[in-house]
């Protein structure tokens, strides 16, 4: 029993330092209703709430936020649109995955083309591991995340450490930056006339997060039923 007491305390210790701790504010002491009234206004007005809450932030939503400042505020703005964008960049990887697409392979082998992965050369992904790209091409896509080898990992950590770093400094070094600007825009929507005062780019930005709230529904379910076949009742890939 005491043994069972210990496992459950370390258990809820260990979620606890997970979890994000109230944001502490400076602000002076007002009744309960009054600040509730005050928080519910302010967080209607922030972006990204839509038609589909009726146009007012959700209870769960204020409720997280109800200690926040605007730094907290933006930080969980800066990370709904991140996790937003990696999910509509894995809902398109899964896709490639599960259909069989395997893109062409640096001039590589004449397998190495679009719907035809078997290549009548081997390219090693991992020759210690004996994976080939090819292995890799005909893999279900969570046996595909299996296969790379943990160079590979240590690539792919240290590429998103770079991102990451670029990002954090982009978002709170510099200053007058809005959530999910991080200074790059190769087709220049923020370079025109009004850049993120534009009623058309607040459109797209706006756009951007609700497909990126899909995006983290669809990947999660997807991901679901791969474990779990038959979880997904509706149609998926």
């Amino acid at each position: 029993m005491k043994t069972a007491i210990a496992a459950l305390t370390l258990l809820f210790g260990s979620a606890a330092a997970f979890s994000p701790g109230p944001i502490t504010s400076n602000a002076p002491t007002v009744s309960s209703s009054t600040s509730e009234s005050r928080l519910m206004s302010t967080m209607d007005d922030v972006f990204g709430v839509s038609v589909e809450t009726g146009m007012k932030c959700t209870p769960i939503g204020a409720r997280l936020l109800e200690d926040a400042q605007p730094s907290g505020v933006k930080w969980f703005q800066n990370a709904e649109i991140k996790h937003g964008r990696i999910a509509m960049v894995a809902t398109i990887g899964f896709m490639v995955q599960k259909y069989g697409v395997h893109f062409p392979l640096y001039g590589g082998p004449t397998g190495s083309n679009c719907f035809s992965p078997t290549s009548d050369e081997a390219w090693f992904l991992s020759k210690t591991l004996g994976i080939t790209f090819s292995d890799i091409a005909a893999a279900a896509p969570l046996d595909a995340i299996k296969m790379v080898p943990m160079a590979g990992w240590v690539q792919i950590f240290f590429a998103a450490g770079i991102f990451e770093s670029a990002a954090y400094y982009r978002q709170w070094v510099e200053e007058g930056r809005v959530p999910g600007d991080y200074g790059y825009d190769p087709l220049g929507f923020t370079k025109k006339e009004g850049g993120f005062n534009d009623p058309a780019l607040a459109s797209l930005r706006l756009k951007e997060i609700k497909n990126g709230r899909v995006a983290m529904l669809a990947i999660a379910a997807w991901v679901a039923n791969e474990t779990i076949p038959g979880s997904l009742p509706v149609w998926h890939p």
